[in-house]
């Protein structure tokens, strides 16, 4: 039995989903010369579940050899990945966090008045012997119209940038989204639903 986790995600997101689900953790943060963005980098046709099951796991192995190198004491490493699914879109199916002001307008004006969807996977790492065991949480998402006005104001919020799909559904972006079908939580970033199944596998204790 475990009386904490390691986070390995920067995710402000994350950190307050566990919480709010009373979660003890200890963040597991990257290492300076780690390349992390290159983990995220879709491959040639790549479909957006094996992209974000693929990711999640990948970020799992790099999180075990970050603690294999520390002094650490053990307990079980949780990470999550997140996208957004435009099926049919320019880009294929995966629309990743946009990388200035043009893309975000881009990336919003694609899926403005559109469904999509929101997949994160979500994996826990019970031992250092064992692989990760992950589970997956699709999310599908009522876009509004947006004008180019509207867009523009939102960009200049500065909150699309470091998301997955340029919108985040905790903030601003909300208003632009009459309904889901699925998990808020799951949309944030981490599915506590999907997280909790994962952390009573791993024997956390609760305080």
């Amino acid at each position: 039995m475990y009386s904490f986790i390691y986070l390995a995600s920067q995710s402000p997101r994350r950190q307050e989903l566990l919480k709010q689900i009373g979660v003890r953790f200890e963040m597991l943060l990257p290492d300076p010369d780690e390349d992390s963005e290159s983990i995220e980098t879709p491959l040639p046709q790549e479909k957006a579940r094996d992209y974000v099951e693929r990711v999640t796991l990948a970020k799992s192995a790099v999180a075990l050899a970050r603690w294999q190198k520390s002094d650490l004491p053990w307990a079980p490493i949780l990470c999550a990945d997140t996208t957004v699914s435009l099926p049919n879109s320019p880009d294929g199916e995966i629309l990743g966090k946009p990388v200035d002001a043009i893309d975000a307008a881009r990336i919003l004006s694609m899926l403005s008045g559109k469904n999509h969807e929101v997949l994160t996977a979500v994996a826990i790492t019970v031992s250092p012997t064992q692989k990760p065991i992950l589970l997956l949480q699709i999310s599908n998402v009522q876009f509004a119209e947006l004008t180019p006005e509207q867009i523009d104001a939102y960009i200049a919020s500065g909150e699309p940038f470091g998301k997955a799909g340029a919108y985040g559904i905790q903030g601003l972006g909300g208003t632009f989204i009459p309904s889901i079908e699925g998990s808020y939580s799951g949309i944030m970033g981490l599915p506590v639903c999907e997280t909790n199944q994962l952390l009573e596998i791993a024997g956390l204790t609760r305080v």
